[in-house]
C-alpha cells in the first residue's frame, strides 16, 4: 500500500515547475497532461511533483494505463486519505468490490445496472457539495468507452470564474451561502436517501490560499436568506458567467485517468448512445468542510493566466 505524501505549502512561484515529471497544460484556462513514467509505482518525489501539478493544473490526465481497482485505490492515495465511495444504487452496493471503489457505467447486464449515471446528460457540478465535507480529489479511470463518440467529461476552473465575476455579481454573493440540494444526481435521478447543507458561495482553497466560486450544481439549490425569485435570478447570472469561461472537453479513451480537484473546478458528461458501453471506476479522497476566509490571497491563481483564446468550449 503506497502511503499517504505529505504536501508542502503551495508555492505558486513554483508553478508549472518540475524535475522528475513531464507537464504539458491542456490549451485553456485548465488541465494538465502529466507524463511520469508508470503512474502505479512512483517515488515519493514524483508523487509530490504530481500533487503540485495536480494544484497548479486543478485536472490532471494520465494516459495509457488501465488500472485496477487496487491500482486505482494506490493512485488516489498520492492525492490525500480515501474515503469510501458512497454506491449510487442498491444493486451496486451489492456488487462492487470495493467500498472505495464507485462503477459509473450505463451498461446492463443480466437486468442489474453495473454502474450509475447512465447514458444521459450530466450536467456541470462539482462532487456531492450536498454533504458537510465534500471529497478533495475524485479520480475516475477509464476501462470501456464508446466507440461512437459521446461521453466526453468537460471541466472549468473556478479560480477564473470568480477572478472574472462583474463588479455587480460579486458584491452580491459576499458572505453568503448556497444550500445544496441532494435529491437529485447529476443525471438528475432522484436518489433514495439524500443529505442537503449549505456552503459558502465564495470558496478559500485550503492548500493554495485562492479563492474560487463553489457553486455545486444549478437543479435544487438556492441562496439562502433571499426570497426564491431572487435567488433564482442570481443563480442564473452566476452560472451563465460560469458557463461562459473556457472549458476543456476530453475525450476518453481506454486507460485514461483524469484527477480534478473539487474544491475549484467543475464538470459535465456529454450523453452518448444507449447503446454503446462506457464502464468508468472512480475513487474519492477526504477533504476538509468548505469555508471562506478574508486573509485569502487576492491574486489570480496562476493556471487563469495560460488561457487561450483558441481553446475550445
Amino acid at each position: 500500500m503506497t502511503a499517504t505524501v505529505q504536501r508542502s505549502a503551495y508555492d505558486p512561484a513554483r508553478f508549472n515547475r518540475y524535475s522528475r515529471i513531464v507537464v504539458t497544460p491542456i490549451q485553456g484556462a485548465i488541465g494538465a497532461e502529466i507524463e511520469c513514467g508508470d503512474v502505479r509505482s512512483l517515488d515519493a518525489e514524483a508523487i509530490a511533483e504530481v500533487c503540485q501539478a495536480w494544484l497548479d493544473h486543478l485536472v490532471v490526465l494520465f494516459r495509457g494505463c488501465v488500472l485496477t481497482d487496487d491500482d486505482l485505490l494506490r493512485v488516489g492515495r498520492y492525492f490525500g486519505a480515501l474515503e469510501p465511495s458512497p454506491p449510487t444504487s442498491v444493486s451496486q452496493q451489492a456488487q462492487r468490490p470495493d467500498p472505495y471503489v464507485s462503477i459509473i457505467s450505463n451498461v446492463i447486464e443480466n437486468g442489474v445496472s453495473l454502474g450509475a449515471l447512465g447514458n444521459d446528460e450530466a450536467i456541470w457540478h462539482t462532487d456531492m457539495s450536498n454533504i458537510p465535507v465534500p471529497p478533495s480529489a475524485s479520480i475516475l479511470t477509464s476501462l470501456e468507452v464508446p466507440t461512437s463518440g459521446g461521453g466526453e467529461t468537460g471541466f472549468i476552473n473556478m479560480y477564473r470564474a470568480l477572478e472574472t465575476l462583474p463588479a455587480d455579481l460579486l458584491s452580491q454573493i459576499r458572505g453568503r451561502t448556497i444550500y445544496h440540494d441532494g435529491g437529485r444526481n447529476s443525471a438528475g435521478v432522484r436518489r433514495r436517501h439524500s443529505i442537503s447543507t449549505s456552503h459558502p458561495i465564495i470558496r478559500t482553497h485550503p492548500d493554495t490560499g485562492r479563492n474560487a466560486l463553489y457553486l455545486g450544481r444549478r437543479r435544487d439549490s438556492y441562496i439562502d436568506g433571499l426570497p426564491a425569485a431572487e435567488s433564482d435570478v442570481l443563480l442564473d447570472a452566476l452560472w451563465a458567467h460560469t458557463s461562459a469561461q473556457p472549458a476543456w472537453h476530453h475525450d476518453w479513451k481506454v486507460g485514461d485517468t483524469i484527477v480534478w480537484d473539487n474544491r475549484c473546478a467543475i464538470h459535465h458528461r456529454n450523453s452518448f448512445d444507449a447503446s454503446a458501453r462506457r464502464v468508468m471506476h472512480r475513487t474519492q479522497t477526504l477533504g476538509t468542510a468548505p469555508f471562506f476566509s478574508i486573509e485569502a490571497a487576492s491574486a489570480a491563481h496562476p493556471r487563469s493566466m495560460l488561457e487561450s483564446d483558441s481553446n475550445s468550449k
